[in-house]
């Protein structure tokens, strides 16, 4: 019997099916890895307030006995996080990790939702950077968050980014994959920058005109996840994930007005 790699992913749920636990399992079952979900929360976007995102926690207890299901119950080759949005919780699975000696661990330290007008709960910055990054094998910031855990403010160049990388490696990251993507002024590529042991290796891809992002940092995130779960080194996880996320991204659509996701399926022509 040929019986699946397992991923869990300790993370929201988006309403809208883009983001979140949704488009990690999505990203899980195209990979041909079994996916298992611990809920933190659930996101629903509000189209009487142009797409107002409302965050409605998951108990705390709650989200205690979804991973003991999880692991206690099954096992896993690897996991990744998503919101977390309490420090309680950041605590919570940093003790679970920690018992179970969870391997491959992908960190995406999500702070806000985009369609959010605030982050969510910014003083987990802390909490993500000092006691969830040093367990994890890749962590995965976009600019926003790498700027505010690496604690240089704004970043705008690729100098930036490879400085807030190799500051999150001091600070106890294994290996760390700044998501620039198309956010960087005058940009002619998508960059963005992997820093291990302090050694930089910027990433190129063509940039996409008028791709729509919503649930891409959380896409490339759950890729690297599934990727490791199957035994590839980080590198190779990295590199096939970006390869992964470029199709996704090719093949993104509007879903209303608002907003448009990844087509996941893209990478086999669907």
């Amino acid at each position: 019997m040929n019986i699946p790699f397992k991923a869990m992913t300790i993370a929201g749920s988006d309403v809208s099916g883009g983001a979140g636990l949704e488009a990690d399992l999505k990203t899980f079952q195209e990979h041909g890895v079994y996916g298992m979900v611990a809920l933190t929360c659930i996101v629903a976007q509000n189209p009487t307030a142009e797409w107002r995102h409302d965050v409605y926690p998951v108990e705390l207890s709650v989200i205690e006995a979804q991973l003991a299901t999880i692991l206690d119950g099954i096992g896993v080759n690897a996991a990744k996080t998503g919101m977390l949005a309490t420090h309680e919780l950041i605590q919570l699975v940093v003790k679970t990790i920690k018992e179970h000696n969870t391997p491959n661990l992908v960190v995406d330290p999500v702070m806000a939702c985009k369609g959010a007008a605030t982050p969510l709960n910014p003083e987990v910055a802390n909490a993500l950077r000092d006691e969830l990054m040093p367990l994890s094998t890749v962590i995965t910031p976009n600019l926003y968050e790498a700027a505010i855990m690496s604690g240089l403010g704004e970043i705008n160049t690729v100098e930036g980014m490879e400085k807030a990388a190799k500051e999150l490696c001091k600070a106890g990251a294994r290996t760390v994959l700044i998501k620039g993507g198309n956010k960087l002024p005058n940009a002619s590529k998508a960059i963005d920058v992997v820093c291990t042991a302090g050694e930089i290796t910027r990433l190129e891809s063509d940039l996409i005109p008028n791709a729509y992002t919503h649930g891409a940092g959380c896409t490339i995130s759950a890729a690297i996840c599934a990727n490791l779960a199957m035994g590839m080194p980080v590198g190779e996880a990295i590199i096939k994930a970006k390869e992964f996320e470029q199709k996704a991204l090719e093949g993104s659509f509007p879903l209303n007005k608002w907003v448009g996701p990844l087509r996941h399926s893209a990478w086999r022509g669907m």
